[in-house]
């Protein structure tokens, strides 16, 4: 039988151990603190790393694998047994990851199918845990992927700041939008939307932030079984609040699975600053 692999990138927050029991080839971006470059999840660059240096104004910076670094990749598989390849990435609008992909696929005998997630974070982790799941019930290349394109686009990303001048910062946002919000000392609460960074509200402090944040996680659940993330970059204790609380409103939901709660990866972290909170719905489809 044809053996088919899906790769994703370090921005996807699937945990190294649950990569590899899934058989998922993992890319890692590369986050740049100071001088130093580091590979997202390898070269120590963790997120507390990546905190304390936003908080002490070190400039940080993230950029894609390279064309070649992918063609490392793909080619690897290939040689360990691979004949396709499904690459499931962080969306095109916010990063050129999917175009190394993209690239580094037209430069390899091995076909690979490039999906571009339109989602970040756990959003695009889920839609490759689907891949997967097609692939071992016996299901196609062509299913699988599918699969992954239906879970990316059916997945809910919300997430809280506690300022917007670390997304101005990366040009994820306008400079207008992070002075504006500056000056009224809102808390925004964006999501992603067509894979862009998209205005959701503004409430008046962090708690009606994160308690909306949570309303709108269990609007976004409606009747469906789902998995739930919850990630947040140095605001653990907020963070378990919001899982604790989302995993007691949505056991139904649920249906006895745990919600996933930790600290986002660096690449990520370094757009959003230190007190983000997040939380993906991905209903299960099928």
């Amino acid at each position: 039988m044809p053996r088919t692999v899906v790769v994703t990138d370090s921005t996807a927050c699937i945990p190294d151990e649950q990569a590899r029991a899934r058989g998922i080839e993992v890319v890692p971006l590369q986050v740049v603190i100071g001088a130093q470059v580091y590979d997202e999840g390898r070269d120590g660059a963790t997120p507390e790393l990546v905190a304390q240096a936003l908080a002490d104004f070190v400039p940080v910076s993230t950029s894609r694998p390279n064309p070649a670094a992918m063609v490392e990749v793909y080619e690897r598989l290939a040689r360990e047994g691979a004949d396709e390849i499904i690459s499931i990435h962080i969306s095109g609008d916010m990063s050129g990851t999917v175009e190394s992909a993209q690239l580094a696929a037209a430069q390899v005998e091995v076909p690979v199918t490039c999906i571009d997630s339109r989602q970040v974070g756990a959003a695009t982790g889920y839609a490759a845990l689907s891949a997967v799941d097609v692939l071992d019930a016996g299901g196609t290349t062509a299913e699988a992927a599918d699969a992954a394109r239906d879970r990316a686009a059916a997945a809910t990303s919300l997430f809280y700041v506690d300022t917007l001048e670390y997304l101005r910062r990366g040009g994820r946002i306008g400079a207008a939008a992070a002075i504006l919000g500056g000056a009224l000392s809102v808390k925004p609460l964006l999501s992603i939307a067509d894979g862009t960074v998209a205005n959701l509200e503004k409430v008046r402090t962090a708690a009606r932030a994160l308690a909306r944040l949570e309303d709108l996680a269990v609007e976004a659940a409606g009747e469906s079984e789902v998995d739930v993330y919850v990630a947040h970059l140095a605001n653990h204790d907020r963070a378990e609040q919001l899982a604790a609380e989302l995993a007691e409103r949505l056991e139904d939901n649920l249906a006895g699975r745990d919600i996933w709660c930790g600290e986002l990866g660096a690449v990520l972290g370094a757009h959003v600053g230190p007190g983000m909170v997040a939380v993906c719905v991905a209903p299960r489809l099928g």
